[in-house]
C-alpha cells in the first residue's frame, strides 16, 4: 500500500495562491510523486478548479474538497455537491474533520450521510475521526472512535472500491496546537482504529489507509510514517508552503 500524503489547506489561499503553491510543489517533485507515495491536497472551494488544473503537472497527485453536502442538488445555500466537486477536477473530499464537528456542529450521523453519499457519487472520501483531550482523559477514547467510525461508515455502499476510502485519525488536542501525540499514543490508538475498522469493514479494512493527523511537520513526519498501522499523514499548517510539504512527502 502506498503512503497517502494529504494536505488540508483549510481557509487559506485564493485560487491564484493555490495554483502557485501547486506549481512550486510540482517543480520540487520533478513532476511526480516519490515511489511508494500518493499525494492529495484538500483546498478551499474557490481555489479547487485552479489547483486541480495545476495539479495535472504532478503524476500520482490529486485534489480534494474540504466539505460536501449529501444531495445531488437543491435549496442548500452555501453548500456544494459531489458533481460540483468533480466538475472542478477534484476526486477526493474530506468528511468529519474535527473543525467541522466541533466548530460547525456536524453530528456523527450527518458525517456518515455525507460519507456514504460522496462515495456513492464517485468521490474518494477521507473520513476524519478523533477525540478531544477531555474525552481521552476521561477514558472515552475507544468509545469515541467506535461511535465515529460506526456512524461515519454506516450505509457505505457495499461495492465501494477499496481505494475510494481512507480514514484519518486526528487527536483534536494536537491540531494546530504544536502538540503531537507520542509515538506510543499513535501506535496504541491506530491499533484500536484498525481493530474497529476490521469489525466494521471486514477483510477490506487492512487495505484501507489509516492516516495520522495533528501537528505533522518535516521534523517528525518520518518517525510517524514508520509506525505500525500508519499508512500516511494528514498535514495542516506545514502543508501551506510547498517546500515544507514536499519535505514531508519525501520523509
Amino acid at each position: 500500500m502506498k503512503k497517502l500524503m494529504a494536505a488540508n489547506w483549510k481557509m487559506y489561499k485564493t485560487g491564484a495562491e493555490a495554483a502557485e503553491t501547486v506549481k512550486e510543489m510540482a517543480a520540487l517533485l520533478n513532476g511526480t510523486a516519490p515511489e511508494g507515495r500518493e499525494i492529495v491536497v484538500f483546498v478551499p472551494f474557490t481555489a479547487l478548479e485552479r489547483a486541480s488544473v495545476a495539479m495535472t503537472a504532478v503524476k500520482g497527485a490529486s485534489t480534494g474538497a474540504e466539505n460536501v453536502y449529501p444531495a445531488a442538488e437543491g435549496a442548500f445555500t452555501g453548500e456544494i455537491s459531489p458533481a460540483m466537486i468533480r466538475a472542478c477536477g477534484a476526486s477526493w473530499v474530506l468528511t468529519g474533520h474535527s473543525e467541522r464537528r466541533h466548530i460547525l456542529g456536524e453530528s456523527d450521523a450527518f458525517v456518515g450521510e455525507k460519507t456514504a453519499f460522496a462515495l456513492s457519487s464517485g468521490l474518494r472520501v477521507m473520513l476524519c475521526i478523533g477525540e478531544t483531550l477531555e474525552e481521552r482523559e476521561s477514558g472515552l477514547l475507544r468509545n469515541v472512535l467506535e461511535r465515529q467510525l460506526r456512524l461515519g461508515l454506516k450505509n457505505v455502499p457495499a461495492d465501494t472500491p477499496v481505494e475510494a476510502l481512507a480514514i484519518a485519525y486526528e487527536p483534536v488536542w494536537a491540531i494546530g496546537t504544536g502538540k503531537t501525540a507520542t509515538t506510543e499514543d499513535i501506535v496504541e490508538t491506530h491499533a484500536i482504529c484498525r481493530e474497529l475498522m476490521r469489525d466494521i469493514l471486514g477483510a477490506r479494512a487492512d487495505e484501507t489507509p489509516l492516516l495520522y493527523g495533528g501537528s505533522v511537520k518535516p521534523a517528525n513526519a518520518g518517525s510517524i510514517l514508520a509506525l505500525d498501522n500508519v499508512d500516511g499523514v494528514l498535514v495542516g499548517g506545514a502543508s501551506l508552503k510547498a517546500d515544507s510539504f514536499t519535505q514531508i512527502i519525501n520523509a
